[in-house]
């Protein structure tokens, strides 16, 4: 099958898309996708701060976003994300700490802005659960909007067995269209059509080019799959990179120009079926 029959979501370049967003992040992300030619997002899944700090070093010229789990991290302190700012400087990508915000919105304001981690004040972008309602949204905009932070909102997930309905993620986007200025797009597993005519990024996890699966539910997909048939937008790739027996440098690059290759198919055959 060629790559234009199998396009189904028909693409439109990063550098259209930019005027739509009105957030901040969501511009300051599309120029450093553009500049580096990347839309390589890791996801560093390390418990020690020395290795998610090397990590991010290794593979920072390569990526757009670094992927963080601020609650695994054993020694994780102010030190710590204070190297992680300077890396994201050093190397232009911005920081998504992985949180899956999921209770009521009094509750993860406090979650957001306060305790160990203070997330609000390191994190560009963070994501959300709208199993609560609205009110997570609201709650988590009201410490975030001022700081010039930004929210992806979970409309899909790439394990087996997945209790995301259809249902689910067409409100999730409903959701999204009441806070456009916030919320800039979803972790989904294909593009999602907003009935506001907003436009939303779409990041994409179980992303690999050697593995099927892991095991524990994780399936992976191509670029090619990800960005090309279902118009999504950013892959996010964890394990793939730096496993034991991978040169995690190397395989930034290998990521690297496997989604933005995937990126310019997906523009041949945007193009292809005009």
């Amino acid at each position: 099958m060629s790559t234009a029959a199998a396009a189904v979501y028909p693409r439109v370049s990063y550098e259209a898309r930019r005027p739509r967003f009105t957030n901040a992040v969501a511009t300051q992300l599309l120029d450093l996708i553009i500049a580096k030619q990347s839309n390589l997002c890791v996801s560093a899944d390390l418990t020690k701060a020395a290795d998610v700090l090397q990590l991010a070093d290794q593979v920072g010229p390569y990526i757009c976003m670094l992927k963080t789990h601020a609650d695994i991290i054993e020694d994780f302190d102010a030190k710590f994300v204070e190297a992680l700012q300077k890396l994201a400087e050093k190397h232009r990508f911005m920081i998504f700490e992985d949180r899956k915000f999921a209770d009521i919105g009094n509750t993860v304001q406090h979650q957001y802005a306060h305790g160990v981690h203070k997330i609000a004040d390191w994190s560009h972008i963070v994501n959300a659960h709208t199993l609560p309602g609205e009110g997570i949204i609201s709650g988590l905009k009201a410490v975030g909007l001022p700081k010039q932070r930004a929210l992806l909102l979970l409309a899909q997930m790439s394990s087996a067995g997945t209790l995301f309905t259809e249902a689910y993620t067409q409100q999730t986007v409903v959701l999204a269209d009441k806070h456009p200025d916030f919320v800039i797009g979803f972790i989904a597993q294909r593009a999602l059509p907003s009935p506001a005519g907003n436009d939303y990024l779409v990041l994409t996890p179980g992303v690999g080019l050697d593995d099927k699966g892991d095991g524990l539910g994780q399936q992976y997909r191509t670029p090619h799959d990800v960005l090309v048939k279902d118009g999504c937008d950013v892959i996010i790739v964890g394990r793939g990179i730096y496993k034991p027996g991978r040169d995690p440098v190397a395989e930034a690059k290998r990521y690297q120009k496997a989604g933005w290759d995937a990126y310019l198919a997906s523009l041949a055959a945007a193009a292809g079926r005009k």
